[in-house]
C-alpha cells in the first residue's frame, strides 16, 4: 500500500525553493562584470601577523564559539525502552472489559457486558476479530508513513501497569529507540468514556500519528451490518453537511461516500465511525486542532452466518488526532443509546448540542421521530415492559388520534363524487381545444365555480394523506436505529430489529392491505384500474417490507387492521352508504 500524502508537507515547496536558487545564480552571473568594472577592487589581505578591526572580530568567532555550546535541539532517545515479551493489561468496570497488548499497546477485546451477541453466543466484542487481524486494532496509531505505522503498532512497549485493573484506573505505554519516543496513556472510569495521550517523536520531530478505530465493530457478521457503518462528524466549518441535526448539522458520510486515507481538517467538536447500533467517537480537547483521516478497506465475509459462499465489504475507520503534535482527547466507545449520549459534555464552537445526541440518527424528521422516540420508550418503561406491545399500544394512540383525519378525506371524496358530473359535463364541452387555447382559461374558471358553489377543496382528500406521511417516515427513522429494539423479544419475534423469523407480519400487512383497498370507496378512479392497485400497491410493498426490521412491519400491520376496522365502522354510517350507493351505480352506467 503507497504511502498517504502528508498535509503538513505543502505541494510544490522544492520547486519554488529551487527555484529562488537558480534565479539567484543567474543574477549574479549577469553582475558579476559589472561590478567588476564599476566597483574598486578588493583591498589586499593583512598580514598574518596583523591584528583584525575590533568590530569584526565578534562576528567572525561567534559561530565557532557558539557552535559547541548551542546545537540544534533534536529529541531523541539514546535510551532504547522496550518491553522483553508480549503482556495484557485488562481494564474492567460495570460497562465494559478491555484487554490491553503491549505489542503496539493497542486494544485486543472491548467486551459490553450488557449487550449480548448471539452470533458470538455470549457478550459482545466491539472488536472485529477478522478485519481487525488484517487491517488494524482500536487505539492503534495512524500515520502517513506506512513503514512507521506499522513499526508504531507492532513493537513491544513498556507498560506501567499489568493484569487485572478496575476503574477508576490509568495504563502509560511507552517504547523509545534512536529513532522514536512513543507515549500513550488512557484513564478510564465509570462511564464509557476515556481520556487519551498520545505522543510519537521521529527523528527529533513530532509526526502526525492519530488514535484510531480502524476495522469497524464485533456486531457486524453480515453484509447488510457493514453497510450500515458510516462516519459522523460534527463539524460547523464543513461543507458536506448532509443531515439536519436541530438546530445544528451533522455529517454523515456513508460507506460509498468514504475515501480512504482522506485527511478532514477541523474543527470538530467529535468525529469517529459508527454502525447502526454502536459507536467510536473521538472528542478533541482542542476542536480547532483536531484532523480527522477517514479509513477504508475491503474485506470477505460470508454471505450468511455460517455459509460457505463469500461476498465482498467495505470495512470503515477513523482516526482522530492532532496535525501538529501530540494528541489530548476524550474517547466515547459503546452503544447509540440516547439517554448515555446526552450525558457526555463535549466542547463546542458555536454553543449548539454540547452532548452527543447527535450521533443518533433520526433522520431529517428528526423534530417528529425523536418525540416519537421518547413517548415510546416511556410506555416501555412505566406501562408495558415489552417494547412489542409499547409498539402496539402506541400505533394504537396514533391510529385514534389520525381518526378526524380520515373522516375528513372521506367526506371531501364523496363531495368530489357527488360534482364528477357536473366536472365532466365541462371538460366534455371544451375538449375540442388545445391545451394552449385561451378558451381553456374559461374551462378553469367553471370549474373553480362548481367547487366553490358545492363547498368542495379538490386537495380535500389528499392534505389528510400528507398530514399522516411524515409521521409514517419519521415512525421508520426512529425504529430503524432504535438500540432498544435490538435483540427485544415479542411473541414469536426474538429480535424486533431484525427481520420477522417466519415471515407472518409481512404477509399480515401485504393482506391487509388487500382488504383495506376493496373496503375504501376509490373515488374517481376506473374499475379496473381501481382492481390492478388492489394487488399492485400491496405486492410492491411486501415486497420492500420483507426483509425489515419486525418492528415496522408490527408498526405497519397493526395501523392496517385499525384502519379496516375504522373503514368497517365507517361504511356502515350514512355517509359511508351514500358513498358506495354513488359508486355502484356509477358501475353499473359503465357496463350498459
Amino acid at each position: 500500500m503507497p504511502d498517504f500524502k502528508n498535509p503538513q508537507q505543502e505541494p510544490g515547496a522544492e520547486r519554488r525553493l529551487l527555484l529562488v536558487f537558480v534565479l539567484t545564480f543567474v543574477v549574479l552571473l549577469i553582475f558579476q562584470p559589472l561590478l567588476k568594472k564599476y566597483l574598486p577592487g578588493s583591498p589586499a589581505a593583512p598580514p598574518q601577523n596583523q591584528a583584525a578591526p575590533a568590530q569584526a572580530a565578534p562576528a567572525s568567532t561567534a559561530p565557532v564559539a557558539s557552535a559547541p555550546a548551542a546545537p540544534p535541539v533534536v529529541r531523541t532517545s539514546t535510551v532504547t525502552k522496550q518491553a522483553a515479551a508480549e503482556t495484557e493489561t485488562v481494564i474492567e468496570n460495570d460497562l465494559y472489559r478491555i484487554t490491553f497488548t503491549n505489542r503496539g499497546a493497542q486494544v485486543k477485546s472491548w467486551i459490553l457486558k450488557k449487550f449480548d451477541n448471539e452470533a458470538q453466543n455470549g457478550l459482545l466484542d466491539l472488536v472485529n476479530p477478522i478485519a481487525a487481524q488484517k487491517y488494524g486494532y482500536p487505539l492503534s496509531l495512524w500515520t502517513y508513513d506506512e513503514a512507521l505505522r506499522n513499526r508504531l503498532n507492532s513493537v513491544l512497549y513498556v507498560t506501567s501497569n499489568e493484569g487485572h485493573l478496575s476503574a477508576p484506573a490509568s495504563v502509560t505505554f511507552e517504547y523509545s529507540d534512536p529513532e522514536v519516543v512513543v507515549r500513550k496513556t488512557f484513564r478510564f472510569d465509570h462511564t464509557y468514556v476515556l481520556n487519551v495521550e498520545t505522543s510519537v517523536v521521529y527523528k527529533g520531530g513530532d509526526v502526525f500519528a492519530a488514535p484510531a478505530w480502524p476495522s469497524g465493530f464485533g456486531d457486524e457478521v453480515t453484509p447488510a451490518s457493514y453497510a450500515a457503518a458510516r462516519i459522523d462528524y460534527h463539524n460547523d466549518a464543513s461543507t458536506e453537511r448532509s443531515t439536519l441535526i436541530f438546530p445544528s448539522y451533522i455529517s454523515r458520510l456513508p460507506v460509498k461516500s468514504v475515501s480512504s486515507g482522506n485527511t478532514i481538517h477541523g474543527p470538530f467538536e467529535w468525529a469517529g465511525t459508527g454502525d447502526q447500533y454502536f459507536t467510536a467517537i473521538f472528542i478533541p480537547d482542542d476542536p480547532r486542532a483536531a484532523t480527522l483521516v477517514t479509513l477504508r478497506n475491503s474485506l470477505e465475509v460470508p454471505q450468511k452466518p455460517g455459509a460457505n459462499e463469500t461476498t465482498k465489504v467495505d470495512v470503515l475507520g477513523a482516526a482522530v488526532g492532532n496535525l501538529h503534535g501530540p494528541t489530548t482527547e476524550r474517547m466515547y466507545v459503546g452503544p447509540k443509546e440516547l439517554a448515555v449520549l446526552e450525558a457526555v459534555q463535549v466542547p463546542t464552537i458555536k454553543n449548539d448540542n454540547p452532548d452527543l445526541r447527535g450521533i443518533v440518527d433520526f433522520g431529517r424528521l428528526e423534530i417528529i421521530a425523536r418525540p416519537l422516540f421518547l413517548w415510546l420508550k416511556w410506555t416501555y418503561t412505566h406501562i408495558v415492559h415489552n417494547w412489542g406491545w409499547a409498539i402496539v399500544l402506541q400505533t394504537l394512540i396514533i391510529a385514534i388520534a389520525l381518526l378526524p383525519l380520515r373522516i375528513t378525506q372521506m367526506k371531501s371524496m364523496l363531495k368530489m363524487q357527488r360534482v364528477a358530473p357536473q366536472i365532466k359535463a365541462v371538460q366534455e364541452k371544451y375538449k375540442k381545444y388545445s391545451l394552449r387555447d385561451p378558451r381553456k382559461a374559461a374551462m378553469n374558471e367553471e370549474v373553480s365555480a362548481i367547487y366553490k358553489k358545492e363547498g368542495v377543496n379538490p386537495a380535500g382528500g389528499c392534505l389528510p394523506l400528507l398530514i399522516q406521511m411524515p409521521f409514517l417516515f419519521a415512525y421508520y427513522s426512529m425504529l430503524r436505529d432504535a438500540l432498544d429494539l435490538r435483540h427485544a423479544h415479542w411473541l414469536w419475534v426474538h429480535d424486533l430489529s431484525a427481520r420477522d423469523p417466519y415471515f407472518v407480519l409481512p404477509i399480515l400487512m401485504v393482506v391487509s392491505m388487500v382488504a383495506m383497498q376493496r373496503m375504501t370507496p376509490q373515488a374517481g378512479m376506473d374499475p379496473s384500474q381501481q382492481r390492478m392497485m388492489m394487488w399492485m400497491m400491496p405486492l410492491m410493498m411486501g415486497f420492500i417490507f420483507f426483509n425489515l426490521a419486525a418492528g415496522l412491519n408490527l408498526y405497519y400491520a397493526e395501523t392496517n387492521l385499525i384502519q379496516m376496522a375504522q373503514q368497517s365502522i365507517m361504511n356502515r354510517t350514512s355517509l359511508g352508504r351514500e358513498m358506495r350507493e354513488m359508486l355502484e351505480k356509477r358501475a353499473r352506467k359503465k357496463e350498459k
